[in-house]
């Protein structure tokens, strides 16, 4: 290959470096356990063949579906494999749903095939529907709204606002002057506040209005939850019981909302295949691995399995079970006598209100008050880069001795932020922390992850980068180990907590109940 003597010495200095810093890893004098974690997560890493077949083979894992039960058994069956003990906790039950193909087409005024998605429970077409497609009136009082409500019986209803400009907010900056790209954000603002004010005005909110469409015979209801970023728009569940709620990909569902404007009486055919099944049985799914010195205190791993199920639950929170998985198998095969037991906690139903890791806390008082810490990942496929004390007074002097056993080039991407505040809810870890447990979000480098995966059509096996993840495994064994061999047990005070905005001093997060029940599921 010829090399331009301009770009060679740049070059040849970037690849000294290079070679610098891997030479500086490589001789870094690590404890022969974590030695042994990073040889076998740079020479023999599972993660990708687990990758395939929980998320391109089970899918996505929504509560109350056959797939999240076949991701449990999966699970278990796995740590199995590994000669870790596991089981299937129930915690509760859900309504039962199978997803089938969402198939939305324009007929009128010209044929076109959408990119639409049926929501999560949403009811099925029992033979395809096709019917005009309206958009909601331009009234200002819920009196006309309901005098409109009369006219739609058959027809299906665009429910969300119209986005007339459909470019992510930073493609708009980088392109627009600095007074176009004002402009336009002043605009998105305002339809967005007008929007809102026109709900309220007319006596509903999104809860409710699908409620009272469906109870005036709307044919069905299509909406466009759109993240900001093209092509990625988020599921969650419908809102009706008896037609079918789906989302349009925003580009289709703008047309449509233009030709309905125009008086143009766009039509669309409507079949989607999904199934009420019986009430399924919710579980965790949970692997142990006994301490041989101290059995009955506990480091905890912690992941939600389930997903939200627009895709594959790639990195919410497909990630965050494939590095509790792999931290595991690692540590089975190079830590054999663990004096703590370590359990991994695999969550059902967390995108409903951390379910599975709050019934978990209630259920099991016996390994809460012998937690010496829970490490919980669930953002996204990127680096842990931020880790904070939850509030626990003494974090720092255990955490932060736990930590410099990790590989520097690991540990240096790590902020820390003591005693820091405890997390009200977001995440499992929080189950533990309302219980007085000193536990810890993994807090991972974002990688586009809100606006882009997080519980979108996007979050695709494609979006995992496995570098990321193998530095996540390495990290979090290395946790549990030095949690494990830790002679003293992990100090629990609690900080003395700040002021709000009010002059009122902030609460620890209370213990919340789960909701185990689908009938209790707001």
């Amino acid at each position: 290959m010829k090399i331009n003597r301009f770009l060679a010495l740049p070059v040849m200095m970037a690849m000294t470096q290079f070679s610098l810093a891997q030479n500086a890893v490589s001789q870094e004098k690590l404890n022969p356990v974590v030695q042994n974690f990073v040889n076998e997560v740079n020479n023999n890493s599972q993660l990708e063949t687990m990758a395939y077949e929980l998320l391109d083979g089970i899918g996505p894992r929504l509560i109350g579906t056959p797939e999240m039960f076949a991701a449990n058994e999966w699970t278990a069956n796995k740590l199995k494999s590994w000669d870790i003990e596991a089981s299937l906790q129930q915690f509760g039950t859900w309504k039962g749903w199978q997803r089938g193909i969402t198939h939305v087409d324009m007929t009128f005024p010209r044929m076109k095939s959408l990119s639409a998605t049926q929501l999560a429970w949403s009811p099925a077409t029992k033979k395809a529907v096709e019917a005009e497609v309206v958009i909601l009136p331009k009234v200002s009082s819920k009196a006309e709204f309901d005098e409109w409500m009369s006219s739609v019986k058959g027809k299906v209803v665009l429910m969300a606002q119209y986005q007339k400009i459909g470019r992510s907010d930073d493609q708009i900056k980088e392109f627009a002057t600095p007074e176009l790209y004002e402009k336009l954000k002043k605009e998105k603002e305002q339809a967005s506040k007008e929007y809102q004010n026109y709900i309220k005005s007319i006596g509903y909110n999104n809860e409710t209005l699908p409620e009272a469409l469906e109870k005036a015979g709307v044919a069905g209801i299509a909406i466009s939850n759109w993240t900001g970023i093209m092509g990625a728009n988020r599921i969650f569940e419908a809102k009706t019981n008896n037609i079918p709620m789906f989302d349009i990909e925003l580009e289709d569902y703008g047309m449509l909302y233009r030709m309905a404007e125009n008086g143009a009486k766009p039509k669309i055919r409507i079949e989607v295949k999904s199934k009420i099944l019986p009430e399924a049985k919710s579980f965790n799914t949970i692997g142990m691995i006994k301490g041989k010195e101290k059995p009955d205190e506990y480091v905890i791993l912690s992941a939600h399995l389930d997903s939200w199920d627009g895709a594959q639950g790639a990195t919410d929170n497909g990630t965050g079970v494939l590095t509790m998985l792999e931290a595991m198998r690692i540590l089975k095969k190079y830590y054999p006598d663990n004096k703590r037991t370590i359990i991994v906690g695999l969550w059902g139903s967390e995108e409903q209100g951390l379910n599975g890791s709050r019934s978990f806390v209630a259920d099991h008082p016996e390994i809460v008050k012998g937690v010496q810490a829970v490490f919980n990942q669930d953002n996204g496929t990127g680096r842990v880069v931020n880790i904070g004390g939850q509030g626990f007074v003494h974090a720092y002097d255990y955490l932060g001795k736990w930590l410099n056993a990790v590989p520097k080039n690991i540990k240096s991407q790590i902020k820390t932020d003591f005693p820091g505040t405890p997390g009200g809810g977001g995440s499992d870890h929080a189950s533990f922390v309302a219980a007085g447990v000193p536990s810890f979000g993994l807090g991972s480098l974002n990688w586009g992850y809100f606006g882009y995966t997080w519980h979108t059509t996007k979050d695709t096996y494609d979006k995992i980068i496995f570098d990321e993840v193998k530095s996540n495994v390495i990290l979090t064994a290395t946790l549990a180990y030095m949690a494990s061999e830790d002679p003293e047990f992990s100090n629990r005070e609690k900080r003395a907590m700040p002021l709000d905005d009010k002059g009122q001093v902030t609460q620890w997060p209370e213990v919340k109940k789960a909701v185990r029940d689908f009938k209790d599921y707001k």
